[in-house]
Formats: C-alpha cells, sequence, structure tokens
C-alpha cells in the first residue's frame, strides 16, 4: 500500500510523529546555538530561557582559539578523505575485476580491519607513530585516518564497481590497455558518483574523530578541531557559552556538506545498486 492510499488520519498522525521526532532531534542543536549566543551575565542569570540579547561575542572568542586546529581538521580530512578514496577505488577494482589465488583472503582481511576497534591498537599505533617521527604531527594523522579508512573505502567501491559488465574490462584488454589504464580512462569516470558517497562518508567520520586526535598529538600546532573545542571548557569555570560556540564552529563544515551535497549522495547509492 502507498502511503497515498492511507486515510487522511493515518497521514496526519505519521506527519506529527516525524515533526515531533523532528523537534527531539534538533533540541541539542536549539540548546547549542541558544547557549552560544548569550552573554556571560545572561547565562549566569538565565541559562535555559530563551536569548535575550543575542550576541556573537562567544564566537569571536571561541574561534579565536581554535583557528589553527580548525585549519588542521581541513587539511586532515581533505587529504586523508582524498587518499583514502582513491586507493579503496584501486583495491575495490582489483578485488572486484580480478581474481587471483588467495584474493579472496586477502580481501576478507582488509575488511576486517574496519572492525578493529581504534582504542584497542591505541598503544602499537602511537608507538609505530613516534617511530617514523610523525608524532605530534598534521602527517601522522593523514597517515593514520587514510590507512584506517582504506577497509572501508574498499569495500564501498567494491560494492560499486562491481555490477560494472566485466566486457568493458575484457575490450579494454583486447585493445592492448593496461591494467593502469583500464582504471583511469574506465572505471575512474564510471566511479565518480562513488566517490561523492566514499568522500562525504570518510570525511564526516575523519573530521568528528577525536580519539586518533587526542593520542597522537599533544600541541595546537597539530591538534584537530574536536580536540580543541574539547579544551575550551577549561579547567576551572566553564565558559559554556564560548565553548558551545566552538562546538557549533566545528560542526558546520559537515552540515554544509550534507545540506549541498545530499542528492549526490542519494543518487550514488541508487547508482551502486544497480546490477548488471
Amino acid at each position: 500500500m502507498n502511503f497515498d492510499q492511507l486515510s487522511a488520519p493515518v497521514r496526519i498522525g505519521i506527519y506529527l510523529v516525524l515533526l515531533a521526532l523532528s523537534l527531539f532531534y534538533l533540541l541539542p542543536i536549539y540548546s547549542l546555538i541558544n547557549t552560544s549566543l548569550k552573554s556571560e551575565q545572561e547565562l549566569a542569570s538565565s541559562p535555559v530561557s530563551p536569548v535575550q540579547n543575542p550576541t556573537f561575542a562567544a564566537y569571536k572568542q571561541a574561534f579565536g582559539k581554535i583557528n589553527q586546529s580548525f585549519l588542521n581538521s581541513v587539511i586532515m580530512a581533505l587529504s586523508a578523505t582524498a587518499l583514502s578514496a582513491i586507493f579503496g577505488c584501486m583495491s575495490g577494482y582489483i578485488f572486484s575485476k580480478y581474481k587471483f589465488k588467495g584474493s579472496n583472503v586477502l580481501f576478507f582481511l582488509i575488511i576486517i580491519g574496519f572492525y578493529i576497534a581504534p582504542q584497542s591498537i591505541l598503544i602499537p599505533l602511537v608507538r609505530f607513530i613516534g617511530s617514523l617521527g610523525l608524532y605530534n604531527t598534521l602527517f601522522g594523522l593523514i597517515l593514520t585516518h587514510t590507512a584506517y579508512g582504506i577497509p572501508i573505502t574498499t569495500l564501498l567501491f567494491y560494492n560499486y564497481i562491481d555490477p560494472i559488465p566485466h566486457s568493458l574490462i575484457e575490450i579494454a584488454q583486447i585493445d592492448g590497455a593496461s591494467v593502469f589504464n583500464i582504471f583511469t580512462r574506465i572505471i575512474l569516470p564510471l566511479s565518480l558518483p562513488g566517490f561523492a558517497v566514499v568522500g562525504i562518508f570518510q570525511f564526516t567520520n575523519i573530521w568528528n574523530e577525536f580519539l586518533f586526535g587526542l593520542t597522537l598529538t599533544s600541541g595546537k600546532a597539530s591538534q584537530p578541531v574536536t580536540v580543541a573545542v574539547a579544551n575550551l571548557k577549561g579547567t576551572t569555570v566553564a565558559a559554556w557559552n564560548v565553548h558551545m560556540a566552538g562546538a557549533f564552529i566545528s560542526i558546520v563544515p559537515v552540515l554544509l556538506i550534507y545540506i549541498f551535497f545530499l542528492r549526490l549522495v542519494i543518487k550514488g547509492l541508487l547508482l551502486g545498486s544497480v546490477k548488471e
């Protein structure tokens, strides 16, 4: 039964439930923005009530403290997303279109890396990054997120590339195209919608990640914005308006991505689900 075939009271009830759920999920966002627009005096006198005299002083103060970390997160998220997506597309292409002895086992070993909890590898990870001389560096974070993202990007691109007809590969091989030429001229152009899905998924996860940023950095020069926002709370008196302003600033890039690229994500998901 289609939604249009439901009776009017049922449809109204569904709309009311969805509206209630939307308001419930938007309540933390309202609380964050409401607190961030208050001055310290208004926050002390009426911490819960709606803001009466909005001010952006807390945003200015918060951005002054996290601007370097914000830039670090932009560089880290874009770089690690691009690298993990490219490597994932390559490996997904190889495992999907070229079967060799032990390929299924190797593919399984790569994919299982996604299910390893980050907490379980922190000690060897810190020691390994330190041995490379990359501790407390932005490149160390990029390398970590790239390596940790390859399993899921490989799986996503495998599922996306697998429906591409193998006859295209065979025709290109007959024409003398190499594995790399087939990838760049056939697989890569056809996988662009898949890059939208993988890119947004990876960017969101990397941008919001906190644990690696906390353990692999020890100063403002290389720490991501999530760690910087957590440090805004301070150690004595918490300036909640500044803390909330910093939190809102940190989520703006993710919000913009989902607002402007949501249709592209849906298109990529639908195209990736088509079987030939």
